[in-house]
């Protein structure tokens, strides 16, 4: 019984089984929202691009 209640009060394993769940949930998202996030890191990138040219063209 004194095991069985060690075992049951030991949390050393909480923190394993919430990273997992936390990079399924942001795996998700990611599936979820990719053709959004595809589209606003494009855009981000072609706005760099635009005024990096601005700038180096003087």
């Amino acid at each position: 019984m004194k095991k069985w209640k060690a075992f049951v009060q030991d949390e050393r394993g909480i923190s394993t089984v919430e990273v997992i769940l936390l990079l399924f949930v942001i795996i998700g998202l990611i599936l979820v929202f990719k053709q959004q996030i595809t589209e606003l890191v494009q855009n981000i990138f072609d706005s760099i691009t635009s005024e990096s040219d601005e700038v180096l063209s003087g």
